[in-house]
């Protein structure tokens, strides 16, 4: 799988298995200070790619669904960079967000940022954020397509 940050990429994935190695291959491909909307119904395996996008970063404790905690941050081993993983469910609006500072998590230049339900904050999301939609074929089967900002042009990634 070639993940490029220049060019918008899509694929089907066939189980929980394909998903997790597409993220995998998207932590591996951008760089800290990437912020990525993750877009999808409940249950279409946001968490799964989330779970991938860790173990591409070298990380290896579980990796969980932070839709009770909002926010999961881990340590990058090795290193002084971190990984946010946040659901947004449970948020009302970007001014609850702005109150546990989702702002911080949005701009920090030695983190890579996953964001579940990024419609509840879309006024305050980056210019530059990478949209993941992810859609539900059927019990295993999904669609995944990545959006860059102004693909073809030059990424800058991070902030």
């Amino acid at each position: 799988m070639n993940i490029s940050p220049f060019e918008n990429y899509s694929q089907i994935s066939h189980s929980s298995e394909e998903s997790a190695a597409f993220g995998e291959a998207l932590a591996r491909a951008l760089p800290a200070g990437s912020v990525v909307a993750m877009h999808g119904d409940l249950g279409a395996g946001k968490t799964v790619i989330a779970r991938g996008f860790a173990r591409g970063l070298g990380i290896t404790e579980a990796v969980s669904s932070p839709t009770y905690t909002i926010v999961q941050e881990y340590d990058i081993p090795g290193t002084q960079q971190r990984f946010y993983h946040l659901d947004l469910y449970r948020i009302a609006d970007e001014n609850a967000a702005l109150g546990f500072g989702v702002d911080e998590f949005l701009s920090d230049p030695d983190a890579w940022t996953l964001l579940e339900w990024p419609v509840r904050i879309e006024k305050i999301l980056p210019p530059e954020i990478i949209n993941l939609y992810i859609e539900s074929i059927d019990d295993q089967t999904r669609s995944i397509r990545l959006e860059f900002p102004a693909a073809g042009k030059t990424f800058k990634g991070g902030k």
